[in-house]
């Protein structure tokens, strides 16, 4: 897409509202705040009482993977040969858990001639698959358990995940056949409830007992919500301080050291989408220029990103969201639909725009062209305000 004649191209805009004013831009934009991702990814690293790893699937785009690394992120989830090669090559020295719990033989080959040294797994014949392909010196296999614990926006139970006794069997498995013996979970996605992590922590204890192995580190997933609701924040000093006082009460003074591989909770912040109201349907349902199809994939699962604003063309404020209204994107499928109604202004009109913030996690990677659509440029903010 061609910048609006008589403007320039800019490496840094000031923020969204500027890009509006600017370029007028006919196609979604995906806006990205560099400042905003690191700041995020130093706040984990000063609260999380363990190692950070970044799950890469959220957002692979080599600018968030540079901007992590100069952050002071050192350890990254990946789950794919294509995201080990792509850590390997923009971040050389950092860690690289390969925690996807399911792989083929020839993935597993290509982990091990890459120089993976941590893996998780969830059943007897995953298992048995890395004990016959990865050597046991230095390397790490975490069991991965799940819970039936709420809180989530969705369980990640439903397809990964071993019950505890089944756990507390891969454990003692590893460790007999001379790896390094840890443990791993993952919550489900969004949690803005501490305490979701919380059972999770003590049945660890509890699988560790059943196995009679004493886990060298616990991984406690991803999970770590994004700010998606107008008004309500995430607290996450509180989800950082319930997982290391749960670990110390369970575990006492031999705790495992603690990991966790957060993907929305570091990236999703650091993006806002830029859309285009196609229509205003007499006066009643919105048409964007984005939709389910592309850079707003997740909404029907996980719910509406609460937190936008209406730009007019000159970049000004509509005004109070106040009106619910029907949103589509601009497919020709009655499924590109955003879920229930979003609240609006009463005035919004064509041609304006709609900034949906906190848009960087599981947009990019989702777009899928369909119907002809999809086309997402990314430029570069100073920040948000």
């Amino acid at each position: 897409m061609g910048l609006t004649e008589g403007h320039q191209a800019k490496t840094v805009w000031e923020n969204p509202a500027e890009i509006v004013r600017s370029l007028h831009p006919e196609n979604p934009v995906m806006v990205f705040a560099p400042t905003v991702l690191q700041d995020r990814a130093r706040a984990f690293l000063a609260g999380f009482p363990g190692l950070v790893t970044y799950a890469v699937k959220s957002n692979p785009d080599e600018a968030v993977i540079q901007n992590l690394v100069q952050a002071g992120i050192r350890g990254f989830d990946v789950a794919s040969p294509f995201e080990i090669d792509l850590i390997g090559r923009l971040a050389p020295t950092a860690a690289r858990h390969y925690h996807n719990p399911v792989r083929s033989r020839a993935e597993i080959a290509h982990a091990v001639g890459a120089g993976i040294k941590a893996w998780s797994v969830d059943s007897r014949t995953e298992l048995d698959k890395l004990f016959e392909q990865v050597p046991p010196e230095n390397c790490e296999i975490s069991p991965r358990f799940k819970l039936p614990v709420l809180g989530a926006a969705y369980d990640f139970g439903s397809k990964f995940g071993a019950t505890p006794e089944l756990a507390a069997d891969l454990l003692r498995a590893v460790n007999d056949r001379g790896y390094i013996a840890s443990l791993t979970f993952h919550p489900g996605t969004q949690c803005t409830d501490p305490h979701a992590w919380e059972q999770y922590i003590r049945t660890a204890r509890e699988i560790a007992d059943m196995a009679g192995v004493h886990p060298r580190r616990l991984n406690v997933g991803g999970g770590f919500p994004s700010w998606r609701v107008h008004g309500v924040e995430p607290d996450l000093p509180a989800i950082f301080d319930l997982i290391g006082r749960t670990t110390a009460e369970a575990f006492g003074a031999n705790a495992p050291e603690l990991v966790c591989e957060p993907g929305r909770g570091l990236c999703a912040d650091a993006f806002a989408i830029i859309t285009r109201v196609k229509a205003v349907r007499d006066g009643t349902s919105v048409f964007l220029n984005d939709g389910v199809y592309g850079g707003m994939n997740e909404l029907p699962v996980i719910g509406n990103l609460d937190r936008l604003e209406v730009l007019t063309p000159e970049g000004k404020l509509r005004g109070e969201n106040s009106h619910g209204r029907v949103v589509f994107g601009p497919t020709c499928d009655s499924v590109d639909r955003l879920p229930g109604e979003i609240s609006l202004p009463d005035n919004i009109q064509e041609g304006d725009y709609v900034v949906f913030h906190g848009a960087g996690a599981y947009s990019v990677v989702t777009n899928t062209r369909f119907n002809g659509f999809g086309e997402l440029r990314q430029l570069t903010v100073m920040g948000f305000d």
